[in-house]
Order: C-alpha cells, then structure tokens, then sequence
C-alpha cells in the first residue's frame, strides 16, 4: 500500500477528527450560542459534506468504521486496507476529543460529558441498539446509493446528500441515542471522559446497520463484479 494507504490513512484521520472536533464541539456550545437540537444535527451534517467533497477522492471519506466494514463484507476494500482506515478513523476521533477537551472551558464539556452519546430517558439498551442500526443503515443506504451506484447521484454532490442524511437522523435519533451513527464518534470523546457506559450499542448498532445496507445495496440493487474491485479513489468515495 505504502504512500497511498499512508494518504488514505491521513484523510481519515483528518475526517474523524473535523466530525469529533465540530460536531462534539456543537454539542458542547450548543447552551451558549442557542443553536440547539438543530443546530448539533446541521454542524454534523455540514462537516461530513465539507470533509467528505475535500477528501473524497483520496480516500472515500469514509470517517466511520462501520462505512468501512460495510465496503469489507461487500469486498470493496481489502482487509489490510480497512484495518489502516479503522485505526486513522479512531486515532482522528481520539485527537479531536482531547483537543476540545484541552480548549474549551471545563464548564462546557463537563456539562455534556464532552457530547459522548448516550441513551435518553426511557431509552432501552436494546431499543437504543435498533435505532442506531436504522440510522446508520440510511447513512451507508445513502452513502452506496449516491456515491458508489454509478446508476446514482452524481458523486460531486454525493457528499452533500451525506451530510444531509445525518442532519436528518440527528434531528429524530439525537434526543434519543445521540444519533452516533459511527463507532469512532462515541469512542473518541468516551475515551477522554471515561464514559463507557452502554458501549456496546454504539458498535453493534451501527454495525449491523452498516452491514444490511451495504449487502442489499450492493449485492440487490447494484450489479456486482467477483473479488475486489480496483482500490482507487473513484471505487471509495462515500
């Protein structure tokens, strides 16, 4: 792989770490600037269409460990290569957390745990599993469908059907799951807090979710070629 998993590798990276930076850092002014609930869902939207239009052609923008295992079991990527997506995704996920940790005034993060997902009240474990499973099925749905289906939407506006596609979940599923979406974005900002509770949902979740949408997309509606396709940019774009 070599210099291009390394550019691959720093784009993901950088993606991560915009979602956790602005999207967590939404989360944790939303008190001071007023913006709300509507206001965290188009900060997340906003910065994956931004991320995602910059750096898409690099390495897909995928930003999420559950887009990437969706492109793995539909053998879109190859293992050596999403394992090197997963730990960039993580590491940006990580250094965008402590960096709001580290510039923000305590009063803000501590109040919103440094906006680490969690389930509201009356939320379930495994209601809240479900939801984020539905969720995240959209996000990878769209992301397929727009970018990946040469039948779909031109990819140049791909990453901004993407981005709206969270805004949307965010706006229905943040009040009650936090409308995560993507394993990296409860890891990065639990890990600095140490908050691990109900964990598992928010990689099972989205996971599953990932999962059956890339299977129906990619092997229903999609034509598909045997073994891996060529690892190009064009191959990857969310």
């Amino acid at each position: 792989m070599g210099r291009d998993a390394g550019e691959r590798a720093f784009a993901e990276f950088v993606g991560a770490f915009a979602l956790i930076f602005v999207g967590a850092g939404s989360i944790a002014v939303a008190g001071t600037a007023g913006g709300g609930l509507v206001g965290i869902a188009f900060a997340h939207g906003l910065v994956i269409a931004v991320m995602a239009s910059a750096v898409g052609h690099i390495s897909g923008g995928h930003f999420n460990p559950a887009v990437t295992f969706g492109f793995l079991v539909t053998r879109r990527i190859e293992p050596a290569l999403a394992g090197v997506y997963w730990a960039a995704q993580l590491a940006g996920a990580v250094a965008g957390a402590l960096l709001l940790e580290l510039l923000l005034p305590n009063a803000l993060t501590d109040a919103v745990s440094l906006g680490v997902p969690a389930l509201g009240n009356g939320m379930g474990a495994g209601a809240g599993m479900v939801l984020e499973a539905i969720l995240t099925f959209f996000l990878v749905w769209v992301i397929f469908a727009s970018a990946a289906d040469p039948r779909g939407t031109f990819t140049a506006i791909a990453g901004l059907a993407i981005g709206l596609t969270i805004t949307m979940d965010i706006l229905v599923g943040g009040p009650l799951t936090g409308a995560a979406m993507n394993p990296a974005r409860h890891f990065g900002p639990a890990l600095v807090e140490g908050e691990w509770k109900d964990t598992w949902i928010y990689w099972v979740g989205p996971i599953i979710g990932g999962v059956l949408a890339s299977i129906v997309q990619n092997y229903i509606l999609i034509p598909r070629r045997v073994g891996f396709p060529d690892v190009s940019p064009s191959e990857h774009h969310p």
